[in-house]
């Protein structure tokens, strides 16, 4: 998601490689006429899609099929700024539920006025994001079968927003009625319990029980057993490999738990994987930005101060002195509560020891968590060997039996990394329904990857260990690794250091089932990120745009996509292409680069997913450049394959910095082949998407809608920049809430085709 608190944290020198060919000078800008709304549905061609058997997030059991033909079959619609939900005509929606709808039977309904106590153990969480769906057998097992009845997993990700959950909006104390401040120190007693932890709460995955009736249309149940939360004070076990086990939990070791054997709670679960053996990976994203260090507290050690700096985490100088850091002011809660549930968010070093204290707190997110959505007995485990760092998304190769799992990673920040953990245990299709053992076979050993993408389309998968750091020529001076449980507890230390290639924000990941290749969002950048200069033939855009909100850089963002050699999880190279480069359809063709027309053009793609049943790729946004002219969207997508397109140039100039960078781009898709499918409501996010394997319904996220919207002063009640879903017709009171929305055909047909 866009998050006020994302800052860059990776200031290694580690260059954008560059590469060759060439291509025409860059065209100027021309003048954007503002778009004030509406749906158009111009009626456009179509051309053939490959469909397939696997879907991004739901991998096939075997490898795919034959494709068979389909093409797209609904008129794009237009830009729009209007509060709701826009589909292009012969499409419906319906909320399946929002935030606070209860999950429990005994939970009352929500007022949407803030004025429940902490009763989110029982209410689906805020922010909605990735989410998947999980079918149960006549037995109640999990099943990769189509039954009609099923488990919804959904994360729950930032808060920045979370004034919505009280009355009067984020407060402190009664006397002095300060207001919530991202960035301001907080004092003991300065928050309020009651607020505190409805904001911890609401965190985490909703679990709940959905139903297919005779009709086709899709309701969850608010009385089923599987319905659960799993949230910022679950119970968590820390695992990972076995030979390495004991110094990663050394990492872990707190006041609550000082054998470092568990932890407590999930945050920012942004984008999501699922497993084929059928369990859930919640991914913690913006989880840095909740812990602190109050003035005047104890100073932790400068090696715990290296570690802390690389990850944003309680901002405080190298020099070890400490300050007030920004956060949502956990910690300052006057509380009696015997499980430090508030002091666990203050990380100095007030103890004799890091088992006395919670300054090795921020060591226990920044992981894969592992739900069984079917087991709401099961205790939930943190992959540790799949690397600690922003996760946004873990994707799953095609399995093929006999052969290792690679799981797809972005760390969603400016500057950093692509990764990939491929597991030393052997795809068994025996193993889908055994939940978290199997977890613990696939999960716990492999081997973990960061991406280095070459000047000549070639691209390499640099293992990250501490041999691999020891061995260098130029050693790595911001840290030091003790080990290699400190390499996967500061993999983004370790990726710096082995010369991974800075991106320009990776986001979700997604594999394309017709042939397995990956694809992932670069949401964007900026010039104080990247200069014109540091462009490389990944991220090979740096512009300015003068006459909207984009500003210069990379705002609008691009798509990569690279092929394994041989098509083979384990490998250790690639080659790649960029598939699309978002742009404003009038931007001139040095900046628009995939000849985006007013039908398909868009900025910042955050989410990708494909689908099982028609192969069709589509394309979320997540974006603030383009905010003027239209709300954020969904696209649909033919996909090709890498090397389809050509080689080109990108002639890039800002002031006086100029430079000429060669990348590679896929062939342009046109009208036909790339069509806008949905606007959302103001200030939201599109983000999160499953469907029913028939393909004839897709659940789809909409997270934050009116997100701009301030906290009270003396008024009454909030003045809204959205009012969705209750405008539409859903739910109590006029607060805005993120929802997940189902979509079908008015004459129930597939989705897209």
């Amino acid at each position: 998601m866009s998050d006020p608190t994302d800052e860059i944290c990776n200031h290694s020198s580690n260059e954008h490689f560059a590469q060759v060919l060439a291509r025409s000078q860059q065209a100027g800008l021309s003048r954007r006429q503002l778009i004030r709304g509406g749906v158009g549905l111009a009626a456009l061609g179509s051309l053939p899609l490959l469909a397939a058997c696997g879907g991004g997030d739901d991998p096939a059991p075997t490898a795919p099929t034959a494709p068979t033909a389909t093409q797209l079959g609904f008129s794009a619609v237009d830009k729009a700024l209007l509060d709701d939900v826009i589909l292009p005509a012969g499409y419906t929606y319906s909320v399946l539920h929002a935030t606070g709808d209860t999950i429990d039977p005994l939970t009352p309904a929500y007022s949407n006025q803030g004025t429940e106590a902490d009763d989110w153990a029982n209410r689906i969480g805020d922010h909605h994001d990735g989410m998947d769906i999980f079918f149960i057998n006549a037995a109640g097992n999990y099943t990769t079968q189509d039954t009609g009845r099923a488990v919804l997993a959904v994360n729950h990700e930032s808060s920045a927003d979370a004034h919505f959950f009280h009355a009067r909006g984020q407060t402190t104390n009664s006397v002095n009625g300060k207001k919530f401040s991202q960035f301001g120190g907080w004092d003991l007693g300065t928050r309020l319990e009651s607020e505190v932890l409805k904001e911890i709460n609401h965190h985490g995955v909703s679990m709940v029980e959905i139903n297919r009736s005779s009709t086709g249309a899709w309701s969850y149940r608010t009385d089923s057993a599987f319905n659960r939360r799993v949230n910022g004070q679950t119970v968590m076990r820390i695992a990972g490999p076995a030979a390495h086990l004991n110094d990663i939990r050394a990492f872990m070791a707190t006041q609550y738990d000082p054998s470092g054997a568990t932890s407590r709670g999930t945050l920012n679960n942004c984008g999501h994987g699922k497993t084929p053996w059928g369990t859930y990976l919640g991914c913690e994203e913006n989880w840095a930005v909740y812990f602190f260090m109050p003035n005047g507290s104890t100073p932790v050690d400068a090696k715990t101060l290296a570690s802390r700096a690389r990850y944003g985490v309680a901002r405080v100088p190298l020099s070890g002195t400490a300050t007030a850091a920004g956060s949502q002011g956990w910690s300052a809660v006057a509380s009696a509560a015997t499980d430090d549930r508030f002091g666990r968010w203050n990380v100095s070093a007030s103890g004799a020891t890091a088992a006395d204290d919670f300054r090795n707190e921020p060591n226990t997110f920044g992981y894969n968590v592992e739900i069984d959505p079917l087991r709401p007995n099961a205790q939930p485990a943190k992959r540790v060997a799949m690397g600690r760092f922003a996760h946004e998304a873990a994707v799953c190769s095609i399995p093929v039996e006999g052969q290792p799992l690679a799981f797809y990673m972005g760390c969603d920040s400016r500057n950093e990394y692509i990764y990939k953990f491929v597991s030393t245990a052997v795809w068994d299709p025996a193993d889908v329904g055994r939940g978290m053992v199997a977890g613990d076979k696939y999960l716990n050993e492999g081997k973990l990857y960061v991406a280095r993408f070459n000047d000549d389309g070639s691209g390499a998968w640099i293992e990250l260990t501490k041999a691999a750091v020891d061995a260098l020529t130029t050693p790595y001076t911001a840290y030091t690794f003790d080990n290699q449980a400190d390499v996967l507890v500061n993999t983004r230390h370790a990726a710096s250091a082995l010369g991974a290639t800075k991106m320009d924000r990776p986001e979700w990941g997604a594999i394309n089932p017709k042939n397995g290749e990956v694809y992932f969002c670069l949401t964007n950048t900026n010039l104080s990120s990247r200069s014109v200069m540091q462009t490389d033939a990944a991220n090979p855009r740096a512009y300015s745009d003068s006459d909207g909100n984009a500003g210069s850089g990379n705002p609008n963002g691009h798509i990569i996509r690279f092929k394994e050699a041989a098509g083979a999880s384990t490998a250790v190279a690639f080659t790649w292409d960029i598939f699309l480069f978002g742009a404003e359809e009038d931007a001139g063709a040095g900046i628009n680069l995939s000849g985006l027309t007013a039908s398909n053009d868009f900025s910042s793609p955050d989410g990708l997913w494909f689908s099982q049943a028609t192969g069709i790729c589509w394309i979320q946004t997540d974006d603030g450049a383009y905010g003027d002219v239209t709300n954020n969207m969904l696209l649909a997508a033919i996909p090709g394959e890498v090397g389809d397109g050509s080689a080109i140039t990108v002639n890039n100039s800002i002031g006086s910095d100029s430079k000429a960078t060669p990348t590679f781009l896929g062939a342009a898709l046109g009208q036909t082949r790339l069509r806008r499918f949905l606007t959302g409501p103001v200030g939201c996010e599109i983000t999160g998407l499953t469907e029913s394997p028939d393909g004839k319904t897709i659940f789809v996220n909409i997270q934050h809608p009116g997100e701009d919207t301030v906290a009270l002063g003396a008024a009454t009640d909030f003045t809204h920049t959205s009012q969705w879903p209750s405008n539409a017709g859903y739910g109590p009171g006029s607060r805005p809430r993120s929802a997940t929305i189902v979509i079908r055909r008015t004459d129930g047909g597939v989705i897209g085709v």
